[in-house]
């Protein structure tokens, strides 16, 4: 019998290609955001990340505020403290996210929580891009990257409101990425699939206890490389994007998901 693929460990080698790049990453302090932050400053990079309350520990150099981005307060106060450490900015990689799975189905998602998840999973990125953005465009350079969701690409029913937002934030990302990059600055949008954290497994479980593992709901699709992604998978890619290495990538979609999701 034939063991089952799994795919090599990602480099661990630091590759200095965000050396004197300044940049500020929304939800960094666990998860994706925090396998990212650590990524930039390895990269060589000096770092602002935000989150709503204060982690116990962080990166050396890194600059933490504590800001809920899913209210305008929160955006001003990070693009404010941000531009006081940093100074100028080079790079804003969007990737705060929250949801709660309703196992009830549409009807059960109440107009709040539609709000609050287009807040949150949207919204920020909206509204830190337009505070951001008129500095990166008087420089005629930068490099912004929103981080979306494989659901987007099959929406289960218990998370359409979080899969709506983050499909939203792609379409979003296009358009933007059509006016910036004449005036310098590439937006990309970063799509990740089944990618192992706290909150991503707490929700699997969650649906995966209300509906059971062989539900469409569930996410069970084979993973081609064998394995799921690791937080680390999707800072490399994200990584990648900012960097000065996809200097003529600019309004793409890079989905990061082990061949999950075929998509033509």
């Amino acid at each position: 019998m034939n063991s089952a693929i799994v795919a090599p460990e990602v480099p661990t080698a630091p590759i200095h290609d965000l050396t004197g790049k300044n940049a500020v990453i929304t939800g960094g302090s666990k998860g994706i955001g925090a396998a990212t932050v650590a990524r930039f400053v390895a990269g060589g990079a000096r770092v602002v990340t935000s989150g709503r309350s204060q982690p116990d520990s962080l990166p050396t150099g890194v600059e933490y505020v504590v800001a809920d981005v899913a209210t305008l307060d929160g955006v001003d106060l990070l693009a404010r403290r941000a531009r006081e450490i940093l100074g100028d900015i080079d790079i804003i990689v969007n990737n705060a996210g929250a949801t709660v799975p309703h196992l009830g189905g549409v009807l059960d998602i109440e107009d709040a929580e539609w709000v609050n998840d287009l807040n949150i999973n949207f919204l920020a990125a909206v509204r830190l891009n337009a505070a951001l953005l008129p500095a990166l465009y008087a420089r005629g350079k930068g490099s912004i990257i929103n981080v979306s969701s494989a659901v987007t690409l099959s929406p289960p029913s218990p998370m359409l409101h979080y899969a709506t937002a983050k499909a939203a934030l792609a379409t979003y990302t296009t358009g933007l990425a059509a006016e910036a990059g004449p005036r310098g600055v590439r937006v990309n949008t970063l799509t990740p699939g089944t990618v192992g954290s706290p909150g991503a497994d707490a929700i699997r479980r969650a649906i995966i206890d209300g509906v059971g593992a062989d539900r469409p709901e569930a996410g069970g699709i084979p993973i081609p490389l064998g394995r799921k992604g690791e937080a680390s998978d999707i800072a490399e890619a994200i990584a990648f994007l900012a960097s000065d290495r996809a200097a003529w990538i600019t309004g793409s979609n890079l989905i990061v998901d082990g061949g999950q999701i075929q998509t033509r």
